[in-house]
């Protein structure tokens, strides 16, 4: 029997060791992690597996814009400023897994499971989202190395600032089909 202070990869589950949120809070696959450690996510199909070499190899120079790459993923690459709300709220996909990467600059994205949020806007096929209200979570950092997958059952809300000051951020989020 799994040990229920580790994860499936022997390390200790997200957040028991650095104090971002409750251990108990997730009941989803979601990932976040440092680029140094990407190994230990290969493998486990073919797509995340050529979305991982991208965010591995891609420097803040890359053009801002969608890439597609082989076996239906692309990395979406776009710049901004994060801000202290996201009037959007939470957001969640059925398609796609999404990898969250800032180049430049860090984005706070705030994290629940889908079955602890409750939808505002249904699910749009065409834009592969739902939207959800607001709500605390789990709030995740991203940049400095630090990534971000997360799952179809993961609602997330991107674009805001750490630690209340909003400022310029380049990322990428690499699509991945599931």
């Amino acid at each position: 029997m799994e040990d229920p202070g580790s994860s499936m990869w022997g390390r200790p589950r997200f957040g028991e060791q650095n104090g971002f949120i409750e251990p108990d809070i997730f009941e989803s696959i979601m990932i976040y992690d440092h680029i140094k450690n990407i190994g230990l996510y290969k493998g486990l199909t073919p797509a995340l597996d050529l979305a991982l070499e991208y965010i591995e190899n891609v420097t803040p120079e890359v053009e801002v814009g969608t890439h597609p790459l082989d076996l239906g993923v692309k990395a979406v690459v776009s710049e901004g400023t994060t801000s202290l709300v996201n009037p959007k709220g939470y957001e969640a996909h059925r398609k796609y897994a999404d990898i969250q990467l800032a180049l430049v600059g860090t984005e706070l994205i705030r994290c629940k499971p889908l079955p602890q949020v409750v939808e505002t806007i249904p699910y749009d096929e065409a834009k592969d989202a739902a939207r959800y209200a607001d709500c605390p979570g789990a709030d995740l950092v991203i940049g400095e190395g630090y990534f971000l997958v997360v799952f179809p059952d993961d609602a997330h809300e991107p674009g805001l600032a750490p630690g209340g000051m909003p400022a310029p951020v380049k990322k990428v989020v690499m699509k991945v089909p599931v």
